[in-house]
């Protein structure tokens, strides 16, 4: 298992919301049939054609029905799909645009959706419930549900309503699940060695480790080509704010940490976030972070990270960015400068409400919610998560055992498990329980790796008895959150990326918490709070 690039739940814009919600209103007053093409039945071999949209991967098929995994799906439901595909950067701007113009497709597959979007699309009968589809027509997805109940209340919408089908990931449970920690801090241990450098166990410690890879030429080509310390500036796993967590709290992508009474805790407003601002604009002001930290996207940090060019990045796995070799280890949490060592646990990793949606202008409910079921099970899952068995034409992720009906992991032979994944994988609706490993499928070697070091590295250090739950809020609340977070969560990323490089938080503290709850923060923490206590008081 490792991490997919999948986006993150999800802030989204009022503005593509409210343009939705506008121009759906002609079709939906024409019972959304104008311009939707309707499920038919294929004159040759009788079988049922649904329209679907979804997204994939740069690296994957143009048209999804090339993988083998959808292959294989048709030939065991008899339904063929018609697929509108987009790559990723232009998939959420598509997918908004079809909903608006009510030319919709019957479902969209691997949609993204975020609470806010699903419940304005319910609302302007964009979508449709799918309680009655899961209870009379899904035997797999019932099956999941009975296995582990708590998924059903985080599905279900305040008005009692299910409008996705969602993706479930299990791996560890508490602390010692494989989300309890988003980014991983990998250190290049070869430089280390060269230099004589211990590990370091203290922010002082790492500061001086990171001006040796600038100034000692550790990678011994006689040119300052080193980069001590990247990231990338944005929420995610190749973010630095693991670092935060040794100043206090810590910091994670949706700003919230709640502490061991209960209390939600917006973490740009804490005295330790700032402390740990100034930390990073130490490494700054000595030269040690990339120039291009700021507006490097994936693929850029990638190509650096191939080149082992890094002292210290970030990300889920390190295979993914300097591959499967000794160059580089995790670096265990470092102490500040109280002398604690902590770990900030991740949120609400692992699950997804909003993964496909099926439109009102589908005329084959019946069909498309078997060909859905199909997503959960066991067998399938697996393979939408990481890809298939079997195929001639590439690399396998798996070997299938027909006797025992289950899946092994085969070794990846240096491969990126990201890439391989990228290009094999179906994404879309699934559900892996952790009662599926040793059953249906095997751990994967760098999922087994990646548990290792959260058991035995950060599960010491994590003092946090509490998250945030995936708390599905009203409608009237997620309007309230969305537009205060459009404006409050990109000034906090501006400003801490300003402060990064001008050193001014002191100077503008006062005025920064102002400003905050200017943008409407006593609202959000008051939402926050009231969602937290709903879902830890059932």
């Amino acid at each position: 298992m490792n991490k997919t690039r999948q986006p993150q739940a999800a802030l989204k814009t009022v503005s593509a919301a409210v343009l939705v919600s506008a121009l759906l209103l002609s079709a939906c007053s024409n019972g959304g049939n104008e311009g939707a093409a309707s499920p038919k039945q294929d004159a040759e071999g009788g079988k049922t054609t649904l329209n679907i949209m979804t997204q994939s991967s740069a690296l994957a098929p143009a048209d999804p029905n090339e993988k083998l995994i959808f292959k294989r799906l048709e030939e065991k439901t008899n339904v063929h799909i018609n697929w509108k595909n987009f790559t990723r950067d232009v998939f959420v701007e598509k997918r908004n645009l079809a909903m608006a113009s009510g030319d919709l497709p019957d479902a969209i597959f691997d949609a993204g959706y975020g609470d806010y979007e699903l419940l304005k699309l319910a609302k302007d009968g964009a979508i449709i419930p799918l309680n009655e589809l899961i209870e009379t027509q899904m035997p797999n997805l019932k099956k999941v549900l009975e296995e582990a109940p708590a998924y059903k209340s985080m599905m279900t919408a305040p008005d009692g309503n299910i409008y996705a089908f969602p993706w479930i990931e299990e791996l560890g449970s508490g602390k010692e699940r494989i989300q309890a920690v988003d980014a991983v801090p990998w250190i290049n241990v070869e430089w280390l060695k060269k230099l004589g450098l211990d590990m370091p166990k203290t922010t002082g410690e790492l500061k001086k480790a990171l001006i040796a890879f600038k100034t000692q030429d550790p990678n011994g080509n006689g040119q300052a080509d080193e980069i001590p310390l990247s990231f990338i500036n944005k929420p995610g796993a190749e973010d630095l704010v693991f670092l935060f967590a040794s100043f206090g709290l810590g910091e994670n992508p949706d700003h919230a940490v709640v502490t061991n009474d209960g209390k939600v805790v917006f973490t740009p407003a804490e005295e330790d976030y700032k402390n740990a601002v100034k930390y990073i604009h130490e490494l700054y002001e000595e030269g040690l972070i990339d120039v291009e930290a700021y507006t490097q996207d994936w693929s850029t940090y990638l190509a650096k990270g191939k080149d082992q060019k890094y002292g210290l990045y970030f990300s889920w796995d390190k295979s993914n960015i300097t591959g499967a070799n000794d160059s580089y280890d995790v670096m265990p949490p470092v102490a500040g400068p109280s002398g604690e060592i902590n770990v900030t646990r991740t949120n609400a990793l692992g699950f997804h409400r909003g993964r496909t949606v099926v439109t009102s202008t589908n005329r084959n409910l019946e069909a498309t919610a078997k060909w859905m079921d199909q997503m959960y099970d066991p067998i399938q899952s697996v393979q939408n998560n990481w890809g298939t068995y079997g195929d001639e034409t590439q690399q396998n992720i798996f070997e299938f055992d027909e006797a025992s009906n289950s899946l092994k992991h085969l070794p990846l032979n240096g491969t990126a498990p990201v890439e391989l994944r990228e290009k094999t994988s179906v994404a879309g609706p699934l559900a892996i329980l952790d009662s599926y490993y040793g059953k249906f499928t095997t751990v994967p070697d760098d999922a087994k790796e990646r548990l290792r070091i959260v058991k035995e590295v950060m599960v010491p250090h994590m003092k946090a008895e509490n998250v945030m739950p995936s708390v599905f809020n009203s409608i009237d609340e997620l309007d309230a959150l969305t537009t205060i977070e459009t404006d409050l969560f990109a000034y906090v990323l501006r400003m801490r990326t300003e402060w990064y490089q001008n050193g001014k938080i002191d100077e503008q503290w006062d005025d920064y918490l102002k400003e905050l709850d200017r943008l409407g923060l006593p609202k959000w923490m008051e939402i926050k709070q009231a969602g937290y206590d709903r879902a830890t008081q059932k």
